[in-house]
């Protein structure tokens, strides 16, 4: 029994991408796949691919690397938000990660969207995790 899914997500990635593997298989949720979209429309991932099976379906995520130096693109993937503290955030006091370089994904009202869209629509929520 998995007590928080986001964590392991976000812990499948990292190790995967510290292996230097090209795809990571994550079991399938509806926030997963939203933050999924978010890391590939920002260019962290190369693609991804959801299928389905008989329980819960898998997420295929395919990692992106720097071709030269073989370095990943995600640097760093952080936890902000734990099943035992919830960390929430309103419109103006969102988290600006690395002066902008980097992403906040946030959980709102609106859906599961990064902290730069959260601002603009000028809305708050659950401050998933950190990405840079």
């Amino acid at each position: 029994m998995n007590t928080d899914p986001i964590a392991d997500f976000l812990t499948r990635i990292r190790n995967a991408s510290s292996a230097r593997k090209k795809v990571v298989e994550i079991p399938a949720s509806n926030t997963k796949k939203a933050m999924t979209k978010i890391l590939f429309e920002k260019g962290y991932i190369t693609n991804y691919m959801f299928e389905e099976d008989d329980k819960q379906g898998v997420i295929k995520i395919a990692l992106k690397y720097n071709p030269s130096t073989k370095t990943p693109a995600i640097t760093e993937l952080q936890r902000v938000s734990k099943p035992g503290l919830r960390k929430y955030s309103n419109s103006t006091e969102l988290p600006r990660i690395l002066n902008g370089l980097g992403i906040a994904i946030i959980s709102t009202s609106k859906g599961v969207i990064t902290d730069k869209e959260a601002r603009n629509l000028n809305v708050g929520g659950e401050v998933l995790c950190y990405v840079y």
